[in-house]
């Protein structure tokens, strides 16, 4: 589990989460590669959106970080 900037992830998996950006971010480079690959579907957005979800209502610690 990598500790990153809640707001930050959120907006990544909104707006880039078909290209895996967010989990390069979270320091996923194989689930980030992964996400590249099949950016041409519409998978990598939907669970882009869904982890963007999930994450919205983890709490977040002093600083705005949480456990991803």
């Amino acid at each position: 589990m990598n500790e990153v900037n809640k707001v930050l992830y959120i907006v990544l998996a909104i707006f880039l989460g078909s290209f895996g950006v967010h989990k390069f971010y979270a320091r996923k480079p194989v689930v980030g590669l992964i996400f590249l690959v099949f950016c041409w579907t519409a998978i990598p957005h939907i669970l882009a959106i869904i982890g963007a979800i999930i994450t919205l209502f983890k709490p977040a610690d002093e600083n705005g970080n949480v456990l991803v």
